[in-house]
């Protein structure tokens, strides 16, 4: 009898480890713990590598939630002063070269973004994941060293515009090191990868990412996050259109 008890206890403690019955939506709530903030300031680095060069753009970037979002590129000097400005779901660019502000919209939202793998639409799309995808735990797996859950991610709208998603979610910290973006027809279109993790203001955030167009020749898009704030108040007319031209 003490033995049944010995084995029932054993097995319920088994069943209660860190990561053993949690869920997929559990998983992508942490996840978007993480990566959301209420606002949120900084200043960044793209490193975009060409079959013939690479070149640097740095910029300063601030964000309210998901639906705000104000960028100036800083250097080098040819795109210095160009703006951008997310408001919901519009778009706009300002460009010191011809002082002209556009709105870029439909089509144009898959044009690259300075050159680099991102695609505006990749700008436009950082908010949750809870909020645009279904998801499934597919393995577990270790992924450069690290444990992680690799997870398959549905749409639930036909406006996002990955179709399907698989990504390798650290089970520790609870951040993506790893992701393949689909099109519908089940097409690989692009790779990330998270090599530098750091903790910053109590939660973990990835600060050095590979981004690769899979659809295109060359060696991606390296994005650095060289600083970084959570939570800070940002002045109203931040998110501005005045601001583009200011």
């Amino acid at each position: 009898m003490k033995m049944r008890y010995l084995m029932l206890a054993l097995l319920l403690s088994i069943g209660s480890l860190p990561g053993q019955s949690i869920s997929a939506e559990e998983i992508l709530n942490k996840v978007d713990a993480n990566m959301i903030s209420k606002s949120g300031k900084s200043t960044t680095r793209m490193v975009v590598h060409s079959r013939r060069a690479s070149r640097t753009i740095e910029s300063i970037n601030y964000s309210l939630g998901d639906s705000k979002f104000y960028s100036e590129y800083t250097s080098p000097p040819r795109d210095k002063g160009t703006k951008m400005l997310k408001l919901d779901s519009d778009l706009w660019i300002f460009d010191p070269n011809t002082d002209r502000t556009i709105q870029i919209s439909g089509n144009m939202l898959k044009q690259s973004v300075m050159g680099s793998d991102l695609s505006y639409e990749d700008f436009m799309e950082e908010g949750s994941l809870t909020e645009d995808y279904s998801a499934k735990i597919i393995e577990s797996i270790t992924h450069e060293g690290r444990a992680c859950w690799v997870m398959e991610l549905t749409a639930l709208r036909d406006d996002v515009s990955y179709q399907k998603r698989r990504i390798y979610i650290d089970k520790e910290r609870f951040v993506s090191l790893y992701e393949e973006w689909f099109a519908k027809s089940g097409k690989l279109l692009k790779t990330v990868s998270a090599s530098e993790v750091k903790r910053i203001s109590g939660r973990w955030y990835p600060t050095k990412i590979l981004f690769k167009d899979e659809l295109k020749q060359g060696q991606g898009t390296e994005y650095y996050i060289d600083s970084i704030e959570f939570d800070i108040t940002i002045p109203p007319h931040t998110f501005s259109k005045a601001m583009l031209k200011k």
